[in-house]
């Protein structure tokens, strides 16, 4: 057999059931490929009298070269009496899940995952996961434990979710790492929660008495102008709050009137500057590279929950988010007859699945377009249609008009 190289061992297919190609430098070295496509590294030895079999790791994980030099190490060690296949379980027994969370935040997370979501793991393996595990070895981790900790956790359905997708990934990370036996994710099978999505957007009831606070708390110096100028640009460009607190001046492009996001949850993008959310910007000094600098104008604004817990409370919004503006942007746009398509493509969105939360709203124009044209209709053709269409609709529930949505003139 030929050298297993990258190019070569990336050419390779195997259609059904298990095959093992071994690499002709080093004997007892090869690739063991299964027809799901996954492909593994292994080291196949004798140790007292009985053949053992050594899982490295897998493709992609392990370059060929990598793998070969784990099969010496444990091929040469054999051949001096040591069983490295028993060894490596043992040391897989020692391991607790608090190694695995160490090894995933810093060999996957770290490196992969954005800033957010990276806070968002470190506090769920504080509170959650390693309270409840941390120091259960991580071969003995069982389906009935995530089942319990995914159980406390059912009065926040959402969180009890990312919590059993973080577990998953762990495992399935220990698995890929030779840490456990393939197959023995203890989460699979756990039926995670349904989620009950929110849907909040202002009225525009609540919109002029945002926009009045606003300029109040702004006037009288209780709130900062760039904490002010974040809200007021949340809800003109329906950005994300992590979008609008990493935005610097050189993303702002006024003659092209466009926004730049280099690093937004979904990827690169870029949306429009409207005329509301340029007279924001344009009334903001440029001392910083940041648009909404922090205490120190070097860094960003980092946090917007304590400015925006005092403004909601004035204005009279305390179940309000942060995040509702974004959503309230949508509705607006939706409510207003655009397109789902425009939809997303104002608020960013790469899937259409996410816009469909507002595909209730943009059907109301069309049923107001509709009423409006089966009205004029009946008018033109006489009033004794018009005293049938009553007659047999009598008892029909009228559909209300559901208010615009429209900046108010006071922010």
């Amino acid at each position: 057999m030929p050298r297993l190289t990258k190019r070569y061992v990336d050419s390779l297919r195997c259609t059904d059931g298990d095959l093992v190609v071994w690499d002709d430098d080093l004997p007892g070295f090869g690739l063991r490929m299964r027809a799901s496509g996954r492909r593994y590294y292994v080291a196949k030895y004798r140790a007292k009298g009985r053949q053992r079999w050594l899982t490295l790791g897998p493709h992609g994980v392990l370059t060929p070269e990598q793998a070969r030099r784990q099969a010496a190490r444990a091929l040469s060690a054999a051949r001096e009496g040591a069983d490295p296949a028993v060894e490596r379980r043992e040391e897989a027994r020692a391991l607790t899940v608090a190694d695995l969370a160490g090894r995933y935040l810093s060999q996957h997370a770290e490196p992969k995952k954005k800033a957010a979501s990276l806070r968002n793991d470190r506090l769920n393996l504080r509170l959650h996961v390693l309270p409840s595990f941390g120091k259960v070895p991580l071969a003995a981790v069982t389906r009935e434990d995530v089942a319990t900790l995914h159980h406390a956790l059912r009065e926040t359905p959402t969180a009890a979710n990312r919590v059993l997708a973080l577990l998953s990934k762990m495992f399935n990370l220990a698995e890929k790492w030779g840490l456990r036996q393939d197959g023995s994710n203890p989460c699979r099978h756990v039926e995670r929660f349904p989620e009950r999505r929110r849907e909040r957007f202002l009225n525009d009831d609540e919109l002029a008495r945002l926009g009045s606070v606003l300029k109040d708390v702004e006037q009288k110096g209780i709130e900062s102008t760039g904490a002010v100028a974040a809200v007021r640009l949340l809800l003109f460009t329906g950005s994300r709050l992590s979008e609008v607190l990493r935005l610097r001046w050189e993303d702002v492009d006024v003659d092209r009137r466009c926004l730049r996001f280099s690093d937004s949850k979904t990827g690169a993008k870029r949306i429009p500057l409207n005329s509301a959310a340029l007279e924001v910007l344009m009334a903001l000094p440029r001392k910083a590279p940041w648009v909404i600098p922090g205490r120190d104008p070097t860094e960003p604004l980092v946090n917007l929950a304590k400015p925006w817990k005092r403004i909601r409370e004035l204005a009279g919004l305390d179940d309000v988010r942060i995040h509702d503006l974004r959503h309230t942007h949508g509705s607006s746009a939706a409510g207003a007859g655009l397109s789902l398509h425009l939809v997303g493509a104002l608020l960013g969105h790469r899937q259409p699945a996410t816009t469909a939360r507002y595909a209730h709203l943009a059907e109301d124009p069309v049923r107001e377009a509709s009423e409006r044209v089966g009205l004029r209709l009946a008018a033109a053709m006489g009033g004794a249609q018009r005293r049938r269409s009553r007659s047999t609709m009598s008892g029909a529930r009228r559909v209300p008009e559901r208010p615009s949505l429209q900046r108010p003139t006071s922010t």
